[in-house]
C-alpha cells in the first residue's frame, strides 16, 4: 500500500484533480424554436433530479456530472411551416441543407416527430434516474424546428458527453431493422474514435434488446454517412438512431405502441450508458 506523504503530494493531488474536474420527410411562419432546452418534456412528468454529484475518495473535489444531448428528431409544427423548414442552413461540409424536414410516418399516420419525442422522453426519464444531467432540444412536440445546424450545435453549448439523435426511417415497406449514423468521414477527433464507440454501444444495446441490424443500409448496425447535418456540426461524440423502418408492418406496429416504444428507450438508454461507463 502506497504511503502517504507530505504537503507537496497533497498540493499536486489537489491541482490534478483540479484538471480532471474539468470538461471532458419534407424539409414561412414562425422562424424555427427556441435553441436547446433543460427543461423537462411536457408530455412526461417531470423525473427526479439527477444524484447528488459523487465526491472521489481522497480527492475532496466533485466529480463531473455527465451530459447527454438528446435531439428527438422533426417537431409537430414542420408540416404546417415548410417555409421556415425550408431555409437552407449549412450541412458541416461546405453546402446547404433544408433547416429541417417533417420526417415520415407510419402508413396508419403515426408521425416520426411523435415517435421521437415520446422515445426521447422515455431515454431522458432513465438516464436522469442514473445521475446524468440531460439536455434536449425541443422542450414539446408542437413547435418549429431547430434547425439542423442548430442541433449540430447543441453539444457543444451544453459541454455534452454525448450527443444522441433520436429517429425513425421511411423505407420500402420490406426493409427492416434499425441503424445508427456517424458522420463520415469525420471531421475533427470527436467524430472519429468517441463518435464511433457511441454508435457502438448503443449499436449493442439494440442488438442485445433484439433489434435487428438493418438489411437495407450500413453494415452491422452502423451507418457511415456524409450528409447529415447535425452530426457534421458535432464537436462532441454525436450518433443518430434510425429506430425502426415506419414502413414495415411489423415495424411500424413495435414503435405505434407504448411497449415497443419503451423498448427502444430502455435500449438506447444502456448504450448511452454503457459509453458514459455507468
Amino acid at each position: 500500500m502506497p504511503v502517504r506523504s507530505t504537503g507537496r503530494i497533497a498540493a499536486c493531488a489537489a491541482v490534478l484533480c483540479a484538471v480532471l474536474g474539468g470538461c471532458t420527410g419534407t424539409p414561412a411562419g414562425p422562424p424555427p424554436s427556441a435553441p436547446p432546452t433543460t427543461a423537462p418534456p411536457p408530455a412526461t412528468p417531470p423525473p427526479p433530479s439527477a444524484s447528488p454529484t459523487a465526491v472521489p475518495s481522497g480527492t475532496g473535489q466533485p466529480a463531473r456530472t455527465p451530459v447527454v444531448v438528446l435531439d428527438a428528431g422533426h417537431n409537430g409544427g414542420n408540416a404546417t411551416h415548410l417555409a421556415a423548414i425550408n431555409k437552407p442552413v449549412p450541412d458541416g461540409r461546405g453546402g446547404t441543407k433544408p433547416c429541417n424536414t417533417t420526417g415520415t410516418a407510419t402508413d396508419a399516420g403515426y408521425p416520426e416527430h411523435a415517435f421521437t419525442f415520446d422515445v426521447t422522453a422515455r431515454v431522458r426519464t432513465r438516464l436522469v434516474a442514473a445521475g446524468v444531467r440531460v439536455v434536449t432540444t425541443r422542450p414539446d412536440d408542437a413547435g418549429v424546428g431547430p434547425c439542423v445546424d442548430e442541433r449540430g450545435r447543441a453539444g457543444a453549448k451544453a459541454d455534452a458527453d454525448a450527443v444522441v439523435s433520436i429517429h425513425a426511417d421511411g423505407a420500402a415497406a420490406a426493409d427492416r431493422g434499425y441503424h445508427v449514423a456517424l458522420s463520415a468521414p469525420p471531421l475533427n477527433p470527436a467524430q472519429t474514435g468517441p463518435a464511433r464507440l457511441l454508435g457502438e454501444r448503443i449499436r449493442d444495446a439494440m442488438r442485445a434488446a433484439g433489434f435487428p441490424d438493418s438489411d437495407y443500409i450500413g453494415r452491422n448496425g452502423l451507418s457511415p454517412r456524409p450528409d447529415l447535418a447535425g452530426l457534421n456540426l458535432a464537436t462532441r461524440p454525436a450518433v443518430l438512431v434510425e429506430c425502426a423502418n415506419m414502413r414495415n408492418p411489423t415495424e411500424a406496429a413495435l414503435v405505434s405502441s407504448t411497449a415497443g416504444r419503451e423498448r427502444y428507450a430502455a435500449a438506447i438508454s444502456a448504450g448511452i450508458l454503457a459509453f458514459l461507463g455507468r
